[in-house]
């Protein structure tokens, strides 16, 4: 793995840091800001853009940056960062526009507005860190294509599960293991919650109530699965991944089917493992010798070894992605290439025609990780572009929604995106292609 604290030491003592500019001031965002402004040695936040901007310069404010600007033109945010002033602007192209700024981060966890971000951003060959697991997961695949061509960084972030995963994963490749799977813990799923249910939590903790949802729906975690997926070139097993139950996390080595595992690796989950948090990796080994040699450092009896990281800390472990990819062109986990999976739309309840989905942590629908090709051929509806979406068939609770089942709202870039993942990645079979907006 690419050691980044002395390069970042240098720019320090250079002068030059990172020059990073957030998108989103909500309670995930204001911790990065905490910590990116403690300051990092070679990495400072410069600018905050949020629709509100009070939420802005809130978040500034609470990070220990009293005198925060708002901006209203890009002349004056660029001297603004040349000067070492912090400015919040409430255009987010403003930031993606500013030729010194060098990183964006974005934190909205919003699909449509996060895919005008982050392809503004690339367009303005801006590295793009995201915060934004909806969003990755959904057209993240054709948003690393366009970086690539723009000679930029798409990246999800080490931190949250998926790069926290990779992050090991990479690790274990690099010394000569061979991992075949890998995955979060997760404590508890109940497909049915809705904000009503989470209202309470979330008001405890000052979160989003449908944010708490999806956590507690598991359509974030299906979320995290797909991008690690897409990441690994690792399948799930089922619809849904198989998530066993166990008291410890190293308990996942007997409990995958190993052909499974060989045959094309496996992203999946451990129910309620300790340590309850962080994310794990599963490697294979078949040597009979190196398999004594890891029994007797008390990993195991093989052949298959769970190696964990007990945490995961977005807003402090930002700071690597952040680097990584500004100074080394690193991206922490990102896409291989086309979708491996896809997160689908499930209903939470009976629906009826008319009916307009409410999206990710909502009183409607969940979202279930499905292999790619299953998705394809049963054209079904992706969750990240669900939201606005108007049911023109009643649907079962626990049926998956297929895009002959809804209009799309017209006129989306997110879906204009999905199109355009699915020509470039799968060819002209792909049924989203004759799918029609409403007039």
């Amino acid at each position: 793995m690419v050691i980044a604290d002395t390069v970042l030491a240098q720019r320090e003592r250079d002068g030059s840091p990172v020059r990073v500019a957030m998108v989103g001031a909500g309670v995930t965002a204001r911790m990065i800001a905490l910590q990116l402004a403690t300051p990092i040695p070679g990495i400072r936040l410069v600018a905050i853009a949020n629709r509100t901007v009070e939420k802005g310069t809130q978040a500034f404010s609470n990070a220990g940056v009293p005198e925060s600007e708002v901006v209203l033109d890009l002349g004056r945010l660029e001297e603004n960062i040349d000067k070492g002033v912090a400015s919040v602007v409430e255009e987010a192209n403003l930031v993606c526009q500013a030729q010194n700024i060098d990183v964006i981060v974005e934190v909205t966890g919003t699909v449509e507005f996060g895919s005008h971000v982050a392809f503004n951003a690339i367009h303005h060959r801006k590295h793009v860190i995201l915060v934004n697991a909806e969003l990755d997961s959904t057209v993240g695949p054709i948003l690393k294509f366009h970086a690539e061509r723009a000679g930029v960084v798409l990246t999800n972030t080490d931190g949250d599960e998926p790069g926290v995963a990779m992050t090991l994963l990479r690790y274990l490749r690099s010394v000569g293991l061979r991992p075949v799977a890998a995955g979060n813990l997760k404590g508890i799923i109940d497909r049915y919650r809705t904000p009503d249910t989470q209202r309470e939590f979330a008001t405890k903790y000052k979160q989003d109530a449908a944010k708490v949802t999806s956590f507690a729906d598991g359509t974030k975690l299906s979320m995290e699965a797909c991008i690690l997926a897409n990441a690994t070139g690792f399948k799930v097993g089922q619809r849904g991944m198989y998530g066993p139950k166990c008291a410890h996390v190293r308990e996942m080595a007997k409990l995958l089917p190993l052909d499974e595992l060989l045959a094309d690796g496996l992203v999946d989950y451990a129910l309620g493992a300790e340590p309850h948090t962080g994310a794990f990796v599963i490697v294979h080994e078949e040597h009979p010798r190196k398999q004594k040699e890891l029994a007797y450092y008390k990993l195991g009896d093989g052949p298959c070894y769970v190696f964990y990281t007990p945490y995961h800390l977005p807003h402090i472990q930002i700071a690597s992605t952040i680097a990584r990819a500004a100074l080394f062109g690193d991206a922490t986990v990102s896409p291989l290439g086309g979708p491996v999976c896809e997160v689908i739309t499930i209903a939470k309840r009976n629906l009826q025609i008319g009916d307009v989905l409410d999206g990710v942590g909502g009183f409607m629908a969940y979202g279930v990780i499905e292999n790619a090709p299953v998705s394809a051929k049963q054209n079904l509806l992706p969750m990240g572009v669900s939201e606005g979406c108007r049911l023109v068939r009643n649907t079962p609770k626990d049926r998956p929604i297929t895009y002959d089942d809804i209009e799309l709202p017209q006129d989306r870039l997110c879906d204009q995106l999905r199109t355009q993942q699915c020509r470039h990645f799968r060819g002209e079979m792909c049924l989203e292609e004759m799918i029609r907006s409403p007039n």
